[in-house]
């Protein structure tokens, strides 16, 4: 899939050419081209693969955008926030500029985003023009498709920019420059093209096309109409401060209707599901497996070279070893806030796939050994080379695709829509569900039905999704428009930062945490065992065991976790490149 992927999209170049001489000259060749290929199920789904082909351009989804994106939260840091020597930290820290080195190119993520969506815009208007798709239902599933991934473009320049130019249809002479767009507009016509493309698209695994989870499925569209929903009418940054949407087509009562109505309708289709343990979740992601109807609903889809989500947020590989000859120093530029292993439960099962305290050391003769490291430099342990099946030779790539959505995501916005609508006894089976997966049966009385039941008001329940949304999705970087539409973004980081001093400190409700670890090697003298991370652990567990004095977290690297305040830097700015080239008609707002 993912060879075929780049393959089609070579020829999907070739229409794009021819496309762009339509809108500067004549409309005869793109006309024709568009007429065989929108009517050949064979080319259609050629050039529907070619959507997909700007998220694995260098500079795009592949290289900064999904590196960037989503740092600094009260969960997930840039593990080098104090540097200062180049641009890098800027765009985590809440002070990034438009002329920004990482950024500031003509061939970035804002330029990709929108290739793509004229890309799809291409596509539309061909399989509406030529395709039949409502009678055909090939053609409609590709209509669906294009429908779907011009929205997941749309989504990424939303959260990430806020305003942007709403293009719908491919450009001409009079579109090539156009201001940015009230957002609201945009929102509304995305939850608009994918409650139609639900209509179009099949279930997990029931067509040949929705047997892989890098090809769109209903519940995936259904699930990111809900987020969608969700967003829209969740707080966020606009030019006149921090509000809610003032469209009433986007009020709480109407898009929580919405997005309930989609989870509900995904849960009850039965065509997905959790897996059995949060470390097989990760495992069979590491390992690159596709198949439809398990827990993640839908991938950004890469070839074996291309995509790093392992070289950037991988456990980090101080060289190459026995699990990888990706280069040196692969993986680990971000990692969780080292206070959210403490507010982990030491019983569930999510904490220690999810934090992970060591690196691998320098390599002898090919093999290396985990070793423990500064307490404030943490690693994400849902991302590991040494559960790949696959061993990555490349300097640059992994080849892992990026998991867009999981059904734990559908179970949590089911469980905050209900609880807003319906009160916390609705929202309570969906919260379960998930706590289910984290605790070992025989814990279920007390940390599931207890807990959950135990919260009684709308209030409370909300706080405890606030909470276990933390718990789930660290390291996923979900978690920054999660509190944006929350309106918790600098107060949980402001918390966050309470909570490193007194993690620091050993005070407050991290009195207990050890300073000292204890460590050995198991059998295969590669895998640390070690006695120390758990409350209370302060004493040697025996002679076999060595000890390990943890170093400070630094203040300087707890105030680092911004620069200005994140209420007033929500979004990037349009970088320079892009505003010099746009004929005056974008700008920036937000004091950029």
């Amino acid at each position: 899939m993912k060879n075929k992927l780049i393959t089609s999209g070579l020829f999907f170049l070739l229409l794009l050419v021819s496309c762009n001489d339509d809108f500067l000259e004549s409309q005869t060749k793109s006309t024709l081209d568009e007429s065989v290929i929108f009517s050949t199920p064979g080319l259609a789904e050629g050039a529907v693969n070619g959507i997909k082909i700007p998220f694995g351009e260098t500079n795009s989804y592949r290289g900064r955008f999904l590196p960037w994106y989503g740092l600094n939260t009260d969960t997930e840091w840039y593990n080098s926030n104090e540097t200062t020597s180049n641009d890098n930290p800027d765009l985590c820290v809440y002070d990034a500029k438009p002329i920004n080195s990482q950024m500031n190119t003509n061939n970035n993520a804002w330029a990709m985003m929108y290739s793509g969506i004229e890309r799809a815009n291409i596509c539309i208007r061909g399989l509406r023009t030529y395709g039949n798709p409502t009678a055909n239902e090939e053609m409609g599933y590709l209509l669906g498709e294009a429908l779907t991934l011009r929205a997941v473009y749309y989504a990424d320049l939303l959260k990430a920019w806020g305003d942007v130019p709403a293009r719908f249809e491919p450009v001409n002479t009079n579109t090539i420059y156009i201001p940015k767009s009230n957002r609201d507009i945009i929102y509304k016509q995305l939850i608009q093209d994918l409650e139609e493309a639900a209509t179009l698209v099949a279930w997990p695994n029931e067509i040949a096309k929705t047997t892989s989870v890098e090809r769109v499925n209903k519940a995936f569209v259904k699930g990111l109409r809900a987020r969608l929903a969700l967003a829209a009418s969740g707080f966020q940054q606009y030019p006149d401060g921090i509000r809610r949407s003032n469209d009433p087509d986007l009020s709480v009562a109407t898009m929580y209707a919405i997005a309930l109505n989609e989870c509900r309708s995904v849960i009850q289709s039965g065509t997905a599901h959790l897996e059995p343990s949060f470390e097989t979740l990760w495992r069979k992601y590491n390992q690159d497996v596709t198949t439809a109807g398990g827990e993640s609903l839908w991938e950004l889809p890469f070839a074996d070279g291309r995509g790093r989500m392992l070289f950037t947020f991988a456990v980090r590989h101080t060289n190459n070893n026995q699990h990888h000859a990706n280069g040196s120093n692969r993986g680990g530029q971000a990692g969780p806030l080292p206070y959210v292993f403490y507010d982990y439960d030491e019983a569930d099962s999510r904490r220690d796939v999810t934090c992970v305290p060591y690196r691998y050391g320098p390599a002898v003769n090919g093999f290396a050994k985990q070793q423990l490291g500064a307490f404030n430099l943490w690693y994400f342990g849902k991302y590991r080379y040494e559960w790949m099946s696959r061993f990555v030779t490349s300097t640059n790539d992994d080849g892992v695709n990026k998991m867009y959505m999981r059904y734990a995501e559908i179970l949590m916005m089911a469980a905050e829509a209900a609880n807003e609508l319906e009160g916390p006894a609705s929202a309570a089976i969906y919260l379960k569900e998930i706590r289910m997966r984290a605790f070992p049966p025989q814990d279920h009385p007390i940390k599931v039905d207890n807990y959950v039941n135990g919260l009684t008001s709308k209030a409370a329940m909300f706080n405890a999704i606030v909470e276990e949304h933390k718990f789930e999705f660290t390291g996923e970087m979900e978690r920054k428009q999660a509190l944006i539409r929350w309106n918790l973004l600098a107060s949980n980081i402001d918390a966050a930062k309470e909570k490193l001093f007194r993690l620091r400190d050993r005070t407050g409700e991290y009195a207990d945490v050890p300073t000292v670890l204890y460590f050995k090697y198991a059998e295969d003298n590669e895998t640390l065992i070690i006695h120390g991370l758990n409350r209370g652990e302060d004493t040697s567990p025996g002679a076999e065991y060595t000890s390990f004095t943890w170093s400070a977290i630094t203040d300087s690297k707890i105030n680092a976790i911004y620069r200005l305040n994140p209420d007033t830097r929500q979004f990037w700015p349009i970088w320079q490149v892009f505003l010099d080239g746009s004929n005056g008609a974008l700008v920036n707002d937000y004091g950029y």
